[in-house]
């Protein structure tokens, strides 16, 4: 019986292992400061098995870099020991939704989920903090300060004199900045799936930053485009210098060539030059021009028009088809010369006859009047909420419109890890509304504490979580009254989470194998319940954790069904025989356990034979 590890996965040796199946030669072994035999890269052989593309160590090349980046680079790859526990009583239809809403701080939220979510997120959306040079809430280990900044920079030498005269003040922010957002982005795109994409807003202060440690993330190849978002609908007439009136909004691929763009629907607007003049049956068209400017000779020809007027294409022009194709076209009726017969000759583009139904390709350019303004999605909150409780939210319209941009599938999972109002939980209930689709959420934001002068600390709220918690709440009401729907038609309900240190004690990290001497009975810390050890067992397995979970009692034992028997769990002491042969008759894909079950080692081989005999299948673990 295996032993799991109930901690996040180790992206170091993650990479050694995409590396090894490469290049097998350059994995070696080597023993670590504990004494301990580890697998480490031989990188002379590796240089060897890159020799042609290998760039000399002082060599000048381009490269995006700032102070602490090298830490922040292995900040993301740092295994977490921290878990997820259920918080019921915050939640909306624990037991059936498949939404998640999690509290903590989203750097260790992503790694705690990499195991389980890597590849399946069909699209992310994030609004970062704009960098306002204030403090950040996002704490990592590798905070630089003022000194430190001035000598990693090269603003002063070892003797510690000034070595620049220009202030520090706007390089630090920067980095303080792009130290938060890198490992996070680093992170994200492992979510992403093969023709996943991201959305990052972002203003002009950081905007050429992002863009930069996107195209390092996620490959300048897979940049598809900059939105510039309309945000105010008016301009601010105390502005120091220009009234600025947009955002920008970077949109990036996983793999663009994986990557089909959702097209959107037309408008009135788009569809006034269709007209049906003649009553053609094929209904609404419009015209188009028929001469172009690149000659051929085949497509220069005369026209007689019903009129009996001659006509021939302008001076240096031709027709764009040829006359053999013109007399095809115009027999049928597909050539409009005018509602007298005496007009320069058009073609007709009928409206159903356009590419992709007719759909439109989107445009860089998101008016207010399109997709709203953030006054919209201010009102939008305060309605709900019935007070003012949060500045510039983004509205769901622009987030559907981004979400029709994805190319959303019938269940794709949308992700937000700087979900702040929750915005985006509010606009995929109405994107699911609107669509029939059933796409899912999962959203993650830091517990800050809320100003005692803000009208909703008046109103009880005590962090920001809580606000977008009872934000969703509302607008899964409001969703389900403005769509008429009843309770089973649409999924407004979300599970929350709560990120928390490791059930287990720190003496269970460092035990090399299973023991089955009793210390087991002690390594799971006071307080923590059964759900809670279950949550970490389906994160260490990787099970989602929208899944369904049934507890049953078989022979006295509380067991915990998921995923209709994809995984059995029982964290009781003493497991008989007769509970587990109950258990393998579910015939589990995994049955985990504590070690505390076994009285001795004869026990564990008894249940191991109940298993043999009638589940053979299952994979047996302890925690």
């Amino acid at each position: 019986m295996d032993k799991l590890s109930m901690q996040s996965v180790d992206g170091v040796a993650a990479n050694i292992d995409i590396i090894a199946r490469h290049f097998p030669s350059c994995i070696t072994e080597a023993r670590d400061s504990d004494g301990q035999l580890v697998h480490g890269i031989d990188f002379e052989k590796l240089k060897a098995e890159l020799s042609s593309s290998c760039i000399p160590e002082k060599a000048e090349r381009y490269q995006f870099t700032w102070p602490g980046k090298m830490d922040a680079a292995r900040l993301a790859n740092q295994p977490s020991a921290a878990t997820l526990r259920p918080c019921r009583e915050e939640s909306v239809d624990f037991d059936t939704t498949s939404n998640l809403y999690i509290e903590g701080d989203n750097l260790e939220v992503l790694k705690v989920l990499r195991n389980t979510y890597a590849g399946k997120v069909k699209m992310i959306y994030i609004d970062p903090p704009y960098n306002t040079g204030n403090d950040f809430i996002y704490e990592d280990d590798f905070a630089i300060d003022r000194d430190d900044f001035l000598v990693q920079s090269g603003q002063i030498g070892a003797d510690g004199e000034r070595l620049v005269v220009n202030s520090d003040t706007n390089g630090r922010f920067h980095t303080d900045w792009l130290n938060m957002i890198y490992p996070r982005l680093k992170l994200a795109r492992e979510f992403l799936s093969e023709d996943g994409v991201i959305f990052i807003s972002i203003d002009d202060y950081e905007s050429d930053n992002m863009r930069k440690v996107c195209n390092e993330v996620f490959g300048e190849n897979n940049f598809v485009t900059q939105f510039v978002w309309q945000r105010a609908y008016s301009p601010k007439n105390d502005a120091k210098y220009v009234s600025t009136s947009h955002d920008y909004i970077l949109m990036f691929a996983r793999n663009l060539d994986q990557f089909t763009i959702g097209r959107l629907p037309r408008t009135e607007e788009v569809n006034k030059p269709y007209k049906n003049l003649d009553n053609d049956p094929r209904g609404l068209w419009r015209s188009d021009n028929l001469s172009v400017k690149s000659y051929s000779a085949a497509c220069d020809f005369e026209v007689t028009t019903p009129s009996g007027r001659k006509v021939s294409p302008p001076p240096g022009s031709c027709w764009r088809v040829s006359k053999d194709k013109f007399d095809e076209l115009a027999a049928d009726n597909r050539i409009w010369f005018g509602a007298d017969g005496n007009n320069v000759p058009s073609l007709k583009r009928f409206l159903h006859e356009l590419k992709h139904g007719g759909l439109l390709v989107p445009e860089s350019l998101l008016l207010f009047s399109d997709v709203g303004h953030s006054q919209d999605g201010a009102k939008e909150v305060s309605g709900l909420m019935e007070l003012k409780v949060f500045d510039g939210p983004k509205p769901t319209s622009l987030i559907e419109r981004l979400m029709t941009i994805a190319n959303l599938k019938e269940d794709s999972i949308v992700m937000d890890f700087f979900s702040g109002s929750g915005s985006t939980a509010h606009a995929v209930m109405k994107f699911n509304v609107h669509t029939g689709k059933h796409c899912r959420f999962i959203l993650a934001q830091i517990p800050e504490a809320v100003s005692e002068k803000t009208p909703a600390w008046q109103a009880g709220y005590r962090t920001i979580c809580e606000i977008g918690e009872e934000r969703i709440r509302r607008a899964g009401a409001a969703v389900r009254k403005d769509a008429g729907l009843t309770d089973g038609d649409l999924d407004t309900g979300f599970r929350v989470l709560r990120l928390d240190s490791s059930n287990m004690k720190d003496v269970y990290y460092s035990a090399d194998e299973v023991s089955l001497s009793g210390f087991s009975e002690f390594n799971i810390k006071e307080g923590r319940s059964g759900e809670d050890l279950l949550f970490q067992v389906m994160l260490d397995l990787g099970i989602e954790l929208s899944s369904s979970i049934e507890v049953r009692s078989l022979a006295g034992h509380t067991v915990y069904v998921v995923n209709d028997g994809y995984l059995a769990a029982c964290f009781d002491d003493r497991v008989s025989l007769e509970a587990a042969r109950a258990i393998a008759g579910l015939k589990p894909h995994w049955f985990v356990m504590c070690d505390a079950a076994f009285g001795s080692d004869a026990d564990a081989d008894n249940i191991k034979q109940v298993f043999s005999g009638c589940s053979e299948a299952t994979q047996i673990k302890v925690i």
